[in-house]
């Protein structure tokens, strides 16, 4: 992963909050205190938002879910003074470009890319509006921006990895896998996002003398044919958030079950739909940061330049005790001790 990004990592996790990104994040209930006093002024003011998203999938509808919540617990809510142009390309470099180069023209008051390519192409386009970025692995890395701590220019956002989950992953394979010698790693090598986690995560199971199986696709249509050819050649499979492969994940869940094969994530929804776990958190909270990052631009005239790039924070391990039964997982009670919210990240 790029040095320089886990430098910025680092003293992200010392900085202070701006008061953008300082509230409860996942406190979704009420507007701002501030909200009912500029609430005769946003009757006159309207907004526009377009969005740019990789493609929908869990974790990235959740994402943008967030982000309009954040946006809607401030006062700026669609069908009443906010217009949201969403689009979605598909998984297609060709309609990131198109969509990007049309929001560059277009009206809108922010723009929000939602997924690593979207981010990049909307950087190269946007100059002349805010834009904001989410569910981006190594922004640093990827050339959206150079600094996490006021990065300067016209972008901002949150990077939704930690490599510290990376790692807390690859050493609980190591350490509760029983013999585990090869880890199955299906990734479109494509995304640099899934390259960069899968570099983290290599380096993180070499440790353990631990080898990397990898199973490449080009588009989500190929997932399941790369999840078989996994078959008798690992003891354990591990996703990035690689957006073509979440795409498919379904194959890869049907595959980790039917052969009793512990399946690894990096994300909670993924977890919830049938791998068995994964450090994360919740990708709402997640876009709903950013939607209040979204709020401060809007309402409060904040540069997005002046704004720090965040990283997540509140990473626990999520379990899924019924796909540990489906792929002959027996979680034992030291298993459970790595999970620290127990009420909410064991899910039966």
């Amino acid at each position: 992963m790029n040095r320089k990004f886990l430098l910025s990592i680092a003293l992200a996790s010392v900085m202070v909050v701006t008061a953008a990104c300082g509230a409860n994040t996942g406190k979704t209930g009420t507007a701002s205190e501030g909200s009912s006093a500029n609430a005769g002024y946003e009757a006159e003011k309207s907004y526009t938002i377009s969005i740019s998203q990789i493609v929908e999938h869990p974790s990235l509808d959740a994402t943008r879910e967030g982000f309009i919540a954040a946006l809607k617990d401030a006062g700026i809510e669609e069908g009443k003074n906010l217009t949201i142009d969403f689009n979605n390309a598909q998984g297609d470099a060709a309609n990131v470009k198109t969509i990007s180069q049309k929001i560059a023209s277009d009206k809108s008051d922010l723009a929000l890319g939602i997924a690593t390519d979207t981010a990049q192409s909307l950087a190269e386009d946007v100059t002349e509006k805010p834009v904001l970025f989410a569910a981006v692995t190594d922004p640093i890395d990827a050339g959206i921006v150079t600094q996490l701590e006021a990065p300067g220019g016209n972008i901002t956002g949150a990077s939704d990895t930690n490599p510290d989950a990376i790692v807390q992953t690859m050493d609980f394979i190591a350490s509760q896998i029983p013999n585990v010698k090869n880890v199955g790693l299906i990734i479109d090598e494509g995304e640099t996002n899934a390259v960069i986690m899968a570099d983290v995560a290599e380096e993180a199971l070499a440790k353990h003398n631990i080898k990397l199986v990898k199973a490449s696709v080009a588009n989500s249509s190929e997932v399941k044919q790369a999840a078989d050819s996994l078959i008798g050649r690992v003891d354990a499979i591990y996703i990035t958030l690689d957006n073509t492969v979440v795409s498919g994940v379904d194959a890869i869940i049907e595959v980790a079950n039917n052969n009793d094969i512990p399946f690894f994530s990096a994300d909670r929804d993924t977890v919830e739909k049938g791998a068995f776990a994964a450090v994360g958190f919740k990708y709402y909270d997640h876009g709903y940061e950013v939607g209040q990052m979204a709020v401060e631009i809007l309402k409060n005239g904040k540069k997005p330049g002046e704004m720090n790039v965040t990283v997540p924070q509140k990473l626990d391990f999520i379990f899924n005790m019924k796909a540990a039964a489906e792929q002959g997982i027996t979680v034992t009670d030291e298993m459970k001790k790595f999970v620290k919210d127990q009420e909410n990240n064991i899910i039966e």
